[in-house]
């Protein structure tokens, strides 16, 4: 039997229960699919000693400050997890779980959202479902043949599993930096951290606090028809540096156990090997290397360019009006991947999509 609803919501993360609040304020019916069996989204895959950029109150959703974690420390991947389910239950948000969606489709004057618990027929559909998901793997010579152990970002949790081990971190972003220093710090690992580039760390007092700032005001530089310069008062951070300095990385850095290596030109049997011929045996190799959007679900739309991309206005498709994009990053509205600033682009989504629904 097919649903009818206003909305469907794919995706029950962050910007998913965003969305729901803002579209339960505009009197929308809507449900919200989420494939996951329990609340929090990807902050329950997260490794151990994963904490925020930034306090409590500066990493919260629309209409509820996150509580402060005991201890006074930035919150941890757990409290956020905690903070994500007491909000999906303050809000009474429709969210149905084990639900996942397989394809979106026209459908006459309306989308069909087939899922493999049933099918619904919504007026707008909003794509909330992130990267986690989509963990993106480089094309490196000979990563194949490696006889170690390969993870991505997503597989790692702690140090534990590599006690007296060689492991290689591949990456100069903030997962990168973050787990190398995870590792580092434990004492029993051996670690090798490996960059395209040499890394850059942020100066020390900037926070998400500040990075939420330079993306409002990216926003509004933009929006004023300004151009996006890459400076750090229109451009976002690039001109600062990658990585956010949290404790535990201050803490490698200073104690000299976070020095990058130059990216290796290939992976053999037994390790990686630089250009210069130089190699090293290692027991695991982290790949540390981002991730893709998680849009396979919108295929049969075909919206995506040649490269890959589907072009937006703001969050809205724009060769499809009835679509919604939200929360994948700069794309889909400034720092709309983080918890602070998906609110803005979710609100805006949900008056687009009132006005839509009160014309038709």
């Amino acid at each position: 039997m097919t649903q009818h609803v206003d909305v469907v919501v794919v995706g029950g993360g962050q910007a998913g229960l965003a969305a729901g609040y803002h579209l339960r304020r505009e009197g929308l019916d809507f449900v919200i699919l989420d494939a996951g069996t329990a609340p929090g989204g990807s902050w329950q895959h997260m490794w151990d000693s994963l904490h925020l950029f930034s306090p409590a109150e500066h990493s919260s959703l629309p209409g509820r400050l996150m509580p402060a974690q005991a201890g006074g420390t930035s919150p941890d991947a757990g409290h956020v997890v905690d903070y994500l389910a007491d909000y999906e239950k303050r809000y009474d948000l429709p969210v149905q779980r084990g639900t996942r969606v397989e394809a979106i489709c026209r459908d006459g004057d309306r989308l069909l959202v087939e899922a493999d618990t049933g099918t619904w027929r919504p007026r707008v559909v909003i794509s909330a479902t992130g990267t986690w998901s989509r963990p993106l793997l480089p094309a490196v010579p000979g990563r194949g043949v490696f006889t170690g152990r390969q993870l991505h970002t997503v597989n790692y949790r702690s140090p534990a599993a590599f006690a007296g081990q060689h492991v290689i971190v591949v990456g100069g972003g903030n997962s990168g930096a973050q787990i190398a220093a995870d590792l580092a710090l434990d004492g029993k690992v051996k670690v090798t951290w490996v960059t395209q580039r040499p890394p850059r760390f942020l100066p020390d007092d900037i926070d998400g606090r500040a990075l939420f700032d330079v993306a409002t005001a990216r926003r509004r530089a933009l929006d004023a028809g300004r151009s996006d310069t890459g400076r750090s008062d229109t451009g976002g951070v690039a001109s600062l540096g990658d990585i956010v300095v949290v404790p535990p990385v201050r803490a490698a850095r200073d104690a000299d156990l976070l020095k990058a290596s130059p990216m290796f030109v290939r992976v053999d049997r037994d390790g990686v090997v630089w250009v210069d011929g130089t190699r090293a045996e290692a027991d695991a190799v982290i790949w540390c290397t981002g991730f893709r959007p998680a849009l396979s679900h919108l295929a049969p739309l075909q919206l995506r360019s040649t490269r890959g991309h589907i072009a937006t206005e703001g969050t809205l498709a724009v060769d499809e009006p009835r679509l919604h994009l939200l929360g994948y990053g700069d794309w889909t509205g400034p720092a709309s991947a983080t918890l602070i600033g998906v609110g803005r682009p979710a609100r805006e989504a949900a008056r687009e999509i009132a006005a839509l629904c009160a014309r038709n």
